[in-house]
């Protein structure tokens, strides 16, 4: 018999997961950036030009798919620049250390907490910054997150799910589904309570971490 199929859940830190349908479709989300040489072959993949064959002249400013900006940026050869995405700069920063829970952070970038950590690839002097920001909006949002996610039972909370980013999303509609699960056991409706899938799946990973 075959195994259930799991969803892999996104990966959090410098390398995502392409197993992973959110990862793949976050190494897609473009990073402002600056061709620091020329970029032979590249103009047409990336909007530059009209034909396969066309570069990209060094001091153009364009923007890179996050999977190409990572595979392009090399610390001993200047081959790419990037700058930072506007919600990652000092002055959202500042908002989000404020009160963090009134952004909307998919208007912003959908993939917040994954895309900001791919940030810390490169080089960029504000790295202990952005990583200590990622992390206090995370602890500063959870709470809130998880406490509606289990005080709205057949309620309406599309407006709320609307400004998280996805990572939040993924882990408001774990809470939905284990109150749901609840309430369904408390009437009788259910003969057991299960594990979360996000608890079995981390469980799985742990133990291929010690077979491995």
């Amino acid at each position: 018999m075959s195994e259930a199929y799991f969803p892999v859940g996104p990966g959090l830190g410098l390398e995502e997961s392409f197993l992973s349908l959110d990862d793949i479709l976050m190494s897609q989300e473009k990073l402002p950036g600056r061709a620091e040489t020329r970029l032979p072959r590249l103009g047409f993949a990336l909007g530059q030009g009209t034909g396969a064959g066309d570069a990209i002249t060094e001091g153009s400013k364009l923007e890179f798919p996050l999977w190409l900006a990572k595979g392009l940026h090399d610390s001993k050869r200047r081959i790419i620049s990037v700058e930072l995405p506007n919600i990652y700069k000092e002055a959202w920063r500042t908002v989000l250390s404020a009160d963090a829970s009134v952004v909307d952070l998919h208007k912003m970038g959908p993939y917040y907490y994954g895309f900001g950590s791919q940030l810390l690839n490169f080089d960029n002097p504000e790295n202990p910054e952005i990583a200590q920001a990622i992390l206090q909006t995370f602890i500063s949002r959870f709470r809130r997150i998880m406490d509606s996610s289990q005080n709205a039972y057949n309620e309406d909370t599309s407006a709320l799910v609307a400004r998280l980013d996805e990572l939040e999303r993924a882990l408001f509609q774990a809470g939905q589904k284990e109150l749901n699960d609840f309430q369904s056991w408390e009437k009788g409706q259910a003969s057991q309570i299960t594990a979360s899938s996000l608890v079995q799946n981390y469980g799985k990973r742990k133990f291929t971490e010690v077979d491995g």
